[in-house]
């Protein structure tokens, strides 16, 4: 990284820390509320709702997949891709006609599960946006940091390229149903009281192929990729510690999402499952009740956090088994987004019967997650 992107880095990171983290920033304008909430009853609208929403106070695009790798040393072994990008509104005066005023930051992660590995390769990154360094489009999906780029094209093919020096992730994952609206419409509450909600969507069953490099070691790679867009203002009640979240792509070409909200106490604060069929439409009655169950844990050596890395769910009369591909899939994410969480790759079990593959997302075990 050249001087110039350092100092931006480091620019945007300070300014992250004022705005995005809710610590001394400047005041809105008088009677401007900060940021706008989530209400119920507005409609997803495509393809404007591909894109940014810089009005709200956090977004984020999130790519995870398992591919098989085509050919090389390790021809025929699964990999775990994860592409996310986050947008942040900070609290600086949206008014403010300077140009340096750091309004919005765009960060993102970036991680392949390499089984032969037993650990995670990953890297981050972080600037604001404009200056030719960050961009994050309101018309359709168009973000990018430096070369880091996620887009969608009008064949409703997503696009998504990572070069960093240990890793690299050139990915093409092609939809082949409509987005599907999680909660009432998109709506989708997060906690006891309506206004802890976010608008959201999925699009499961993305065909996936490109080529991935570790280390100078290129293999072409094909799979199946899970999509997550999300936007918010205010996500988690006062009394959340952090969230697991789970979405699952199904061999019979159906999916499942499902996520509880964790409370201090050891309770929770809120939950939700939906099985999304194969045409890509919600599922017809009503959404199951989930409960996730922890069946083994792993302490990472890093940073001491404790994660329930293989959890069953229960909705209903069924119950589906989660295993990761490996236990240390857990990112360090404070030099962007402030985080410590585990995300990992997993294979989905039906009474003892491999189904499907997906993501795992557990936050809050190295601390309380704070937005």
């Amino acid at each position: 990284m050249n001087a110039p992107c350092r100092r931006a880095r480091r620019e945007a990171l300070a300014a992250l820390a004022l705005g995005g983290c809710g610590l001394r920033a400047p005041p809105a304008l008088a009677g401007e509320s900060v940021y706008p909430p989530i209400v119920r009853g507005v409609p997803l609208a495509f393809p404007r709702d591909h894109g940014a929403h810089p009005a709200f106070r956090t977004e984020w695009w999130y790519l995870t997949g398992w591919l098989q790798r085509l050919d090389g040393v390790h021809r025929g072994q699964p990999v775990g891709v994860q592409v996310t990008f986050f947008r942040s509104r900070t609290r600086h005066d949206s008014a403010n006609p300077s140009r340096f005023a750091p309004t919005q930051l765009l960060l993102a992660h970036a991680a392949l599960a390499v089984p032969e590995r037993g650990e995670l390769v990953h890297s981050q990154r972080a600037a604001r946006a404009g200056f030719g360094l960050a961009s994050a489009s309101e018309h359709d999906t168009a973000l990018s940091i430096d070369d880091w780029t996620l887009e969608r094209d009008a064949a409703d093919r997503y696009h998504a390229r990572i070069a960093d020096r240990r890793f690299a992730i050139e990915l093409d994952a092609e939809a082949h149903a409509p987005p599907v609206p999680q909660g009432d419409a998109g709506f989708s509450r997060k906690g006891p009281l309506e206004r802890q909600a976010s608008r959201y969507y999925s699009r499961p069953q993305l065909r996936t192929r490109g080529a991935i490099r570790i280390e100078g070691a290129r293999a072409a790679v094909e799979g199946v990729a899970w999509l997550d867009h999300e936007w918010s203002s205010e996500i988690l009640d006062a009394a959340a510690e952090g969230w697991d979240w789970t979405g699952l792509n199904l061999d019979d070409g159906s999916a499942l999402v499902a996520f509880r909200i964790r409370r201090r106490d050891g309770g929770v604060a809120w939950s939700y499952a939906r099985w999304i069929g194969a045409a890509g439409a919600a599922s017809a009655g009503a959404d199951p009740a989930v409960r996730f169950v922890p069946m083994r844990s792993w302490t990472s050596p890093r940073t001491g956090a404790r994660y329930p890395v293989a959890m069953r769910l229960d909705l209903g009369a069924r119950s589906i088994a989660l295993e990761p591909l490996f236990d240390d899939q857990e990112l360090d994410t404070r030099a962007s987004t402030g985080t410590i969480y585990w995300e990992g790759a997993v294979r989905a079990f039906e009474a003892g019967r491999e189904i499907g593959r997906g993501y795992l997302e557990l936050t809050g075990y190295a601390g309380a997650l704070r937005l």
